[in-house]
């Protein structure tokens, strides 16, 4: 039933927003250098690779000068970049990964490899699921940037802090899947990005 709304809220999210993301993909490209869209590879359910979908927040070749976004002070965001992240409409394009198969509207945020190698098997419970474009975890760390952008070592925060609770907060949603559920995360989702 929820692969069944996955498929009908994103489809209707890209035809209803295909004006949104012509205006998002001209902008960034009259922004700077390089294309609209960034791909990147991420762990998916049952380990298993692929690449998720965004529009372009950063200046091209960014992501070699490291995986984590430091906040308001990381100079590899371009203007653009900066209001589609404060907004979360960087992630639209995540709506074709749903079409797709690869994602769920709702479900835990699909990590690097990188940090997947540090899951215990405990944690590895997160990749029984399809990821999702938002969970408690994305709701809860809406400032997320923010915290790391305060943080002296933002990788060592990350992993020791943000990434431990993140998945405490997706195994709530594992361990309590249901249509009711996948509704009550959308429409939390849907009053954090309002507020």
């Amino acid at each position: 039933m929820i692969r069944f709304f996955d498929i009908l809220f994103s489809l209707f999210g890209v035809l209803l927003l295909s004006p949104v993301f012509l205006i998002l993909y001209v902008l960034i490209r009259l922004e700077s250098k390089g294309g609209g869209l960034y791909r990147q590879l991420r762990v998916g359910r049952n380990g298993k690779d692929f690449y998720v979908y965004k529009f372009r927040s950063m200046r091209t070749g960014s992501d070699k000068q490291g995986l984590i976004t430091v906040g308001g002070r990381d100079p590899r965001i371009t203007r653009t970049g900066y209001f589609i992240r404060k907004y979360k409409l960087d992630e639209l394009p995540q709506l074709f990964n749903v079409l797709k198969g690869d994602m769920s509207l709702v479900g835990p945020r699909p990590e690097v490899r990188k940090y997947v190698e540090l899951y215990t098997d405990e944690q590895r419970k997160v990749l029984t699921v399809h990821p999702g474009i938002t969970d408690y975890a994305s709701i809860e760390y809406v400032d997320e940037n923010t915290i790391l952008g305060q943080a002296e070592d933002a990788d060592k925060v990350y992993v020791e802090q943000i990434l431990p609770n993140k998945i405490r907060y997706n195994m709530k949603y594992i361990h309590h899947r249901s249509v009711k559920e996948y509704f009550k995360i959308i429409f939390l989702t849907i009053g954090c990005i309002a507020r």
